[in-house]
């Protein structure tokens, strides 16, 4: 077996040939995740982009759910890889599968089965619960689908095929703009349309992404290794901090939205939706920078090479503030053009939407400046099987000090406090960051 590339290759070559890509899928994801917004609120009004929002959370547990295994198996995976131990990468590659089939049709069953309550229980008013139902209800049906195009595509950054979760990505993109546009813009289908474009988009996606995963030659495939149960529990532990991102991701909207609807009513939701999608976007950026180094630091803690690792951190952490700042600025001083692309031109009410999302969008983007450093530190813990350390990130930023920041800042500010619960909760976890701090030693390998 040849050496593995992730060790011996120069870092700079390296971040072209892993990060890049990573950060340019997750770009499109982003991109993804805002052309329902961009078809709904031009051709079905702001209430239907709303719903969509307020379904968002299920959404996230299914790719949360997907990333706590993904994450975690990848991780094991790639530091087995990088100590030469192929067998048990292979035994804790197809455990994950066995075990992601069954959480993705439990998902499916439960989003058919309780469509309505759920999207109560996210907050859905009378107005909204129609659409906010259909779209837990339709997503859910295409959960194993969405959850096998994430985890095959990760898969392949470990299996020498860096670009292969791009080309997936890239091809749900075209497929979802395609879609969208026939289902929303010319068949008038709202709602359910999106919906639908959107799980047959990652059919699409993973039909690209899987085939490679499918021949005997690759280090991972389906063939090969045997089910283990501890070994997969213990990495699905250690990838619970990106199962806790997610769950931060959907506790995040859930309560945004709660708080929004009791200031502002639909507007309100409406106006954080604009704000969440642009958010999104950058903060997926953020996550591809974090995931595109991940089997780099795994690989070479495997494998003892520990200057290495700290290159890469510390390009990761300046390239992420980098990023945050460029949208900082963006927001500041033009916000209201991008916002705009999300609504149709002189309609009386998303005026007032836009108005709405343009202050709020001042506020909530501080909350950037610090988020992408919270991102690699969770990140880069989970990459060396540092388990504990990454939950208590991921579990700061969104579960423990964004309810707190909501709760002071609203009851102070009311609407403007809303605003700033986010750059509160991102700048506590920073603190939190620097007190877990701890660098590997060669006897941590």
């Amino acid at each position: 077996m040849e050496q593995n590339p992730l060790v011996s290759r120069p870092l700079p070559v390296l971040f072209g040939q892993f990060v890049g890509p990573a950060m340019v899928a997750m770009v499109l994801d982003g991109i993804q995740g805002m052309v329902d917004g961009l078809f709904l609120g031009r051709y079905a009004g702001p209430d239907a982009m709303a719903s969509v929002n307020i379904a968002n959370p299920f959404f996230q547990i299914i790719i949360g759910s997907t990333m706590i295994l993904c994450t975690g198996t990848m991780s094991a995976a790639g530091r087995a890889l990088g100590a030469q131990d192929y067998s048990r990468a292979k035994n804790l590659y197809r455990s994950a599968l066995a075990v992601l089939l069954a959480l993705s049709g439990t998902i499916l069953l439960a989003g058919v089965l309780f469509a309505r309550p759920i999207a109560r229980f996210l907050g859905a008013n009378e107005v909204l619960l129609p659409g906010a139902a259909r779209y837990v209800q339709v997503i859910a049906c295409f959960a194993p689908v969405i959850a096998f195009k994430i985890f095959f595509g990760f898969s392949g950054r470990l299996a020498g095929r860096p670009r292969l979760y791009l080309a997936g990505t890239i091809t749900t993109l075209c497929t979802n703009v395609l879609l969208d546009w026939v289902a929303v813009g010319l068949l008038g289908l709202g709602v359910t349309g999106a919906v639908t474009a959107t799980g047959l988009a990652y059919l699409a996606g993973m039909l690209v992404a899987a085939p490679p995963l499918f021949h005997r030659s690759s280090p991972l495939n389906v063939f090969e290794g045997s089910f283990r149960g501890r070994e997969i529990f213990f990495a699905a532990c250690n990838g619970a901090s990106e199962g806790v991102t997610y769950v931060s991701a959907a506790l995040t909207v859930f309560l945004m939205n709660r708080a929004m609807m009791s200031f502002a009513g639909e507007d309100g939701v409406a106006a954080f939706t604009v704000i969440n999608y642009a958010g999104n976007f950058v903060t997926l950026l953020m996550f591809g920078m974090s995931d595109g180094i991940s089997p780099i630091l795994s690989s070479n803690f495997g494998a003892g090479r520990l200057d290495r690792i700290r290159r890469t951190k510390a390009a990761a952490l300046a390239g992420n503030f980098c990023i945050g700042l460029c949208l900082c600025l963006l927001f500041s001083v033009g916000g209201r053009p991008l916002i705009g692309l999300f609504f149709t031109p002189g309609d009386p009410r998303t005026s007032q939407v836009m108005d709405l999302a343009v202050r709020g969008a001042r506020i909530y983007s501080l909350s950037f400046l610090a988020s992408g450093f919270n991102i690699v530190q969770s990140g880069y813990h989970t990459a060396l099987g540092d388990a504990l350390r990454s939950v208590a990130i991921a579990a700061s930023r969104g579960i423990v000090f964004l309810p707190i920041g909501l709760a002071v800042f609203s009851a102070l500010f009311q609407e403007n406090g809303v605003w700033m619960a986010p750059p509160f909760a991102e700048a506590i976890t920073v603190v939190v960051c620097l007190l877990l701090r701890h660098n590997p030693h060669p006897t941590d390998t």
